[in-house]
């Protein structure tokens, strides 16, 4: 028995997170699942978008899975998935990115591994209004901080048989706060025989749209990190077949990546595929491989069969879906 928190969000949150537990439980898994809510309805209740009784079943149970929580823009609360990854030090944020079957996309072949820094940057949210019409955003690097995200992925391109890590930096205009970014992934290569590539994050992206198969595992600094794995998602599909996990030292959050989808809540369209991914990470971190590996074939045979939801050029609903997946498992 596993015992796991599940985080239900908003918008399309509630739906995706149902049809992925139908789908876990039909697999076998035994899991108990510490059901917990969060966003913006949570306010109205209890006056904040991430009480802390989410926090604290996290910390209990070691693991969760989250589905999307809406993120004010220019205003209101600060990202729970933020909130999140400070409270429990998830500082590395993992986004595998690779072809799914029959999913249209620009190139084939494509796998790549974004590994984010998760903690600092200027998504710490160090801000303040000098007057009306000036506002400043601290950029915070630091070494600890980077060397271990430095590690982590040199780590993961080892146990995963990768060939070599590229750092993404703009070290040649932020020359203390990338400079240093940089200096710590050059200082941790040199414990491992994986190659260390370097780029400037403005070329990386004009790279990524050319030749993303010229790219093995990614090393980024957050704010880079988000936008750059957004990038590759969409190289493979959308954020609709993206996943994520967000990993600490004590804790691990896998979440889809892609947001709440409020306008098509409730109406049975949405993608369940980008949540479905990440708990097939997260088997495979609970030591589930085998219905890891049930869920993942049987998710690849319902596209195969061109059973696809419209995000991906399809007309099957979210149950439709599910189901689908369950009838090949």
């Amino acid at each position: 028995m596993h015992n796991i928190t599940l985080i239900k969000g908003d918008g399309i949150g509630p739906e995706i997170s149902d049809a992925v537990l139908k789908i876990i439980d039909a697999a076998g898994v035994n899991i108990n699942w510490d059901i917990q809510t969060a966003g913006a309805d949570v306010i109205e209740i209890e006056g904040v978008p991430l009480p802390q009784r989410v926090i604290d079943s996290v910390k209990k149970n070691k693991v969760a899975l989250k589905s999307p929580v809406t993120t004010p823009i220019g205003k209101g609360f600060r990202s729970v998935n933020v909130q999140l990854r400070k409270e429990l030090d998830l500082y590395s944020n993992l986004r595998p990115c690779y072809n799914l079957p029959n999913v249209k996309t620009r190139y084939d072949g494509v796998d790549i591994v974004v590994v984010r820094e998760n903690t600092e940057d200027l998504y710490a949210g160090i801000e303040r209004q000098v007057d009306d019409d000036t506002a400043e955003s601290i950029k915070r690097i630091t070494r600890f901080a980077s060397e271990r995200i430095a590690k982590f992925a040199f780590d993961y391109a080892v146990n995963n048989g990768r060939k070599f890590v590229t750092v993404v930096t703009k070290a040649n205009i932020c020359k203390l706060s990338d400079g240093l970014f940089l200096d710590s992934a050059r200082k941790v290569a040199q414990n491992y025989d994986i190659p260390l590539k370097e780029i400037l994050v403005d070329n990386c992206c004009m790279q990524l749209v050319q030749n993303p198969n010229q790219f093995d595992v990614l090393l980024l600094p957050n704010l880079y990190g988000d936008i750059v794995s957004d990038l590759c998602a969409g190289l493979i599909g959308g954020l609709g077949v993206a996943q994520g996990a967000n990993i600490g030292k004590d804790y691990a959050v896998f979440e889809p990546v892609h947001g709440s989808a409020p306008d098509i809540a409730g109406q049975n369209k949405a993608n369940p595929t980008a949540m479905l991914m990440s708990a097939i990470e997260m088997l495979n971190y609970i030591e589930e491989k085998d219905a890891g590996y049930r869920i993942k074939s049987a998710l690849f045979k319902t596209l195969e069969n061109d059973i696809k939801t419209a995000d991906i050029g399809g007309t099957t609903s979210c149950t439709d879906f599910t189901d689908s997946i369950i009838s090949r498992l």
